[in-house]
């Protein structure tokens, strides 16, 4: 067992599952490419790339950037075995990804993009804004109160008299 680690660099298991992602993968390709339209599916994978890679990408390394100056990169030391506090980068970084998500995902709804979803689900299409703003408002306040707590058992203790 050491020698195929030592070779491959990883345990069986993690060889296993990454051959069972590539297979899904290989799967999924095979359904959706199986279509009529699999010159749109590829065209839709490259602009897709293209959007990321060319659009996005600079897009949030500039804004991660301009966070990281506005919050700082500050280290502290460590004072009498308090772990060390860091900058609070992630505490936004964390928040600002789950809300994307949220938003790449829903956009249509959250938007008011789609029509007739309403007789298929009951649920009025005037809603999802609020409710995406008030998942966004709770993970960021989430994310205020660990930050929070993680700076007051970061604080430095009090010297003993």
């Amino acid at each position: 067992m050491s020698g195929f680690r030592a070779r491959y660099g990883a345990s069986p298991l993690h060889l296993l599952l990454v051959l069972c992602s590539f297979a899904l993968t290989a799967y999924a390709g095979i359904r959706l490419l199986a279509g009529g339209q699999a010159w749109m599916v590829v065209v839709w994978f490259v602009g897709a790339a293209l959007l990321h890679d060319l659009v996005l990408l600079p897009l949030y390394t500039v804004t991660d950037r301009a966070a990281q100056s506005v919050l700082g990169r500050r280290r502290e030391p460590a004072v009498e075995g308090n772990p060390p506090m860091r900058g609070g980068i992630n505490y936004v970084r964390v928040p600002v990804f789950l809300s994307g998500i949220l938003l790449l995902t829903y956009f249509p709804l959250i938007l008011g993009r789609v029509d007739n979803f309403t007789a298929y689900t009951g649920l009025p299409d005037d809603v999802f804004l609020g409710r995406w703003l008030l998942i966004t408002a709770v993970l960021f306040s989430l994310s205020a109160l660990l930050l929070l707590a993680r700076m007051w058992s970061a604080r430095p203790l009090r010297p003993s008299p």
